[in-house]
């Protein structure tokens, strides 16, 4: 595997996203982090940056028939091949970016999941994902972030671009629930959004 080409999406200079060409999907173990996630019968989640849409289509397997699945991505393409092989589905992709409003209402997720793209975002840019967040999900609704351990590992970003699960308890303003070891390389943290937000 080559360094930082694996993992989710990189920054440009422009400051848009791109994916870097490789999924951490062989690399995740899926089963753990969908028992930690408790997605239930009806409920509305969101994988931001869902890149080919793997998890989103994991979410649909669980949720059956109910509930709804939205996935966002800022790439055209990527979200034009999901959308054409999940019609008739629960899945709606569409094509956004998390760090700013999207067209998804208020107070309407039960569940955001964002997987290795946090590190990615410039500071503005995590700003702007804790508004959105923050905006989008219920009264005690959760979020979900994977990230890439901080220490040296055989890919992903520079260690300075990473985030440890404390650090990512400083800057999102949800109440830290619990943090899961799901691979070698990577950990899940989870929040709840706070009273009153």
């Amino acid at each position: 595997m080559n360094d930082s080409a694996i993992v989710g999406h990189q920054r440009c200079a422009s400051g848009k996203h791109h994916h870097g060409g490789k999924s951490s999907e062989s690399l995740l173990d899926k089963e753990i982090i969908l028992r930690h996630l408790e997605i239930a019968d009806g409920q509305v989640v969101l994988d931001a940056g869902c890149g080919n849409g793997y998890m989103a289509r994991a979410f649909s397997e669980r949720l059956g028939n109910t509930g709804q699945i939205y996935a966002l991505d800022p790439d055209e393409s990527a979200i034009a091949v999901l959308r054409e092989s999940t019609r008739g589905t629960n899945i709606s992709p569409l094509v956004g970016d998390i760090t700013v409003t999207t067209q998804i209402p208020s107070a309407t997720l039960d569940l955001v999941y964002i997987s290795t793209v946090l590190h990615g975002f410039s500071s503005e840019q995590i700003k702007g994902f804790d508004a959105e967040v923050n905006r989008l999900l219920k009264p005690r609704g959760r979020l979900a972030v994977v990230e890439i351990v901080k220490r040296p590992t055989p890919f992903g970003p520079p260690l300075h671009m990473r985030f440890s699960p404390e650090e990512l308890m400083r800057i999102l303003n949800l109440l830290p629930l619990s943090t899961v070891d799901i691979g070698e390389y990577f950990f899940l943290q989870l929040f709840q959004k706070r009273d009153g937000a």
